[in-house]
């Protein structure tokens, strides 16, 4: 065996990225269903037909069908750097078509209520930021930024976050769109929907979580969404990501996985459902009370958007 030849392969592979190294776990062109964490993951898995179990850095990915259609059902992890690595890890590993992550929010537009449904057009994430020093003449940021950039909260100035991909050169964005044929589908499929008002009684709920909403919560398409690796509960800031980002919710995922997704030219869309409003709620966060609620609702929508697919 001729042992130039042997490191030479060698160092060839260690020289290779990741994405040419992993071997596909399945060749079937799928759609990956993605959640971020256990009650999202808890409302959609009992409907996955002919599971088959992928286990990657300790993470499980459920190959199968979802109304009738091939998928992936995964979670990404919470926050920002976890959903970025599980979305390439799975775009690496995978066949993937699309992407369409079903989770839950905190509530930013004010015209929203727990339990309702939105599907943004564009994901920002606000705090790809400069910290700006304070000055005599007041907050001096390290740079001028530029038109597009949202408007500053105190000391903190976005800057958005440069990126490409292989057809687009790297350029700053500061909302990254979503797919715009699976934006459209969605607007069809939304006023056949009708989502659930009552938390449903389960012994895996937290004490004091059987309740039922005033109303019937909407679905809305539409507008922009926000992330960071922030659990966001403040009434100030609240109204700062509405007014200068015009951000109608708030998470730690949804940006991260549309920038992953825009880097592979892979199209994507986000369904979240409002399970507090993120500082706006009376006495205290709500999501304890109503993330399965507010899980399952997103489970509904995202289950009608696939039955909906053509393939």
């Amino acid at each position: 065996m001729n042992f130039r030849l042997i490191l030479s392969a060698a160092a060839l592979a260690l020289a290779l990225p990741a994405s040419a190294q992993a071997q596909r776990l399945d060749e079937t062109p799928r759609t990956v269903v993605m959640t971020a964490f256990r009650p999202e993951w808890n409302a959609l898995v009992p409907a996955i037909k002919d599971a088959h179990e992928h286990t990657i850095n300790g993470g499980t990915f459920l190959t199968g069908t979802l109304e009738g259609k091939p998928v992936i059902l995964m979670q990404s992890g919470v926050s920002v750097v976890n959903a970025a690595m599980n979305t390439q890890a799975v775009l690496d590993r995978f066949a993937v078509k699309r992407i369409v992550f079903s989770g839950i929010a905190g509530g930013v537009d004010p015209k929203l209520s727990i339990g309702d449904v939105v599907v943004p057009e564009d994901w920002g994430q606000y705090l790809e930021a400069s910290f700006a020093r304070k000055t005599d003449g007041g907050w001096m940021p390290p740079d001028k930024g530029d038109p597009e950039s949202p408007a500053n909260w105190n000391f903190i100035f976005p800057r958005g976050t440069i990126i490409g991909n292989a057809a687009t050169p790297p350029k700053r964005i500061y909302r990254v769109p979503v797919d715009a044929a699976l934006l459209d589908l969605a607007r069809k499929v939304v006023p056949t929907i009708t989502l659930e008002r009552c938390v449903p009684p389960s012994e895996k709920m937290r004490p004091g979580s059987e309740l039922c909403l005033p109303r019937t919560p909407k679905v809305e398409v539409g507008g922009t969404g926000v992330t960071a690796g922030i659990y966001a509960d403040n009434a100030e800031f609240r109204i700062y990501l509405q007014k200068a980002w015009s951000a109608r919710v708030l998470d730690m995922e949804s940006a991260a996985v549309m920038q992953v997704a825009y880097a592979n030219q892979v199209p994507a869309i986000v369904f979240r459902s409002l399970s507090d409003l993120a500082g706006g709620d009376q006495h205290k966060n709500m999501e304890d009370t109503f993330e399965h609620l507010a899980s399952v609702n997103s489970a509904h929508v995202v289950r009608a958007f696939l039955a909906a697919l053509a393939d």
